[in-house]
């Protein structure tokens, strides 16, 4: 029960400054900034909301076919997909660019800088999901522009269902074309803060969206998840995690727990519950891939929590 995971690949390196930037940031001369800051602390963690959906699908047992471009400096990541057994047949290798990667600098306050280089992303339209094969389910996650759009048209062709998750690419779409992907897609995933940017561009309200889709699942952090289904709205409760580290990926392991979910037919509440535990074992870990729970380990967690096994 192949889940094609249609989105980014990136590298992510981050950097500890251990002042703030406040104090090296003169208000009145913002129009002309020439700062260095220096980072005693750096560390490069394997990113990118494909990569990060695949990890902890993959940590469920489930079965990740990742659709998504790489560069020339991508044999890193090529190489860790193939020790966790994470097929790569569908990853394009974009040799006259660089992975994408963010470059991320965190001072003593947890404000952060950041710059984002989509490099190889930009032409992940050039991958077609019909050279996927069979599949029972995609997402769409958030990539370059044009292939999202792309893999939306390409999943409703072919009729495969899938998820779209827009993520913190949905600023790049208009309310148009999100009216589209809402359309075309089966599912919808959104954030409490993507949810009122994504109203707000295409006038729908979050009972009109449901109402287009089979279901749409709205995550509120601390505050669990609503899932809109059925004409009902189910409410899930956040996991207490071991502690709050880095919240980086939460929603990514989330999304994992999702497509687990749906591709073994289970009922929303299961479904629900599966991703937000998910989300709670990634955040007490830093970076997207770091935590490694055994399959057994994530059950005997989910029937702590729930009193039953999925």
């Amino acid at each position: 029960m192949t889940s094609l995971i249609c989105g980014s690949l990136a590298f992510d390196t981050i950097m500890l400054f251990q002042g703030r930037f406040s104090e090296a940031l003169l208000a009145d001369q913002l129009h002309k900034i020439n700062v260095a800051f220096l980072v005693p602390e750096i560390r490069r963690e394997f990113g990118g909301c494909a990569g990060n959906i695949a990890y902890n699908l993959k940590l469920l047992e489930g079965d990740p076919l990742i659709m998504a471009t790489i560069g020339q400096d991508g044999a890193p990541y090529l190489e860790r997909l193939d020790r966790l057994h994470i097929p790569r047949r569908c990853i394009r290798n974009i040799e006259d660019a660089y992975t994408a990667q963010a470059f991320i600098t965190t001072d003593a306050g947890n404000n952060q800088i950041t710059a984002f280089h989509p490099g190889a992303m930009t032409q992940s339209h050039r991958n077609r999901v019909a050279d996927a094969g069979e599949v029972k389910l995609a997402i769409v996650a958030p990539d370059g522009r044009d292939g999202m759009l792309q893999h939306a048209r390409d999943c409703a062709a072919l009729g495969v269902p899938f998820i779209f998750d827009p993520g913190q690419g949905l600023p790049m779409f208009n309310g148009a074309e999100l009216e589209s992907f809402i359309a075309l897609a089966s599912y919808v995933a959104v954030n409490d803060y993507e949810a009122e940017l994504l109203t707000g561009r295409t006038g729908l309200t979050l009972d009109d969206i449901a109402q287009r889709v089979s279901a749409l699942i709205v995550t509120r952090g601390e505050q669990g998840a609503e899932i809109f289904a059925g004409g009902k709205r189910i409410n899930i409760p956040c996991v207490t995690a071991d502690r709050v580290l880095d919240p980086t990926g939460c929603g990514d392991a989330f999304r994992a727990g999702l497509l687990y979910g749906l591709t073994n037919e289970m009922d929303w509440e299961t479904t629900g519950r599966l991703a937000s535990l998910m989300g709670s074992i990634k955040i007490a870990f830093q970076g997207g891939q770091n935590h490694a729970p055994s399959r057994g380990e994530i059950e005997e967690r989910f029937r702590q929590a729930f009193g039953y096994r999925f």
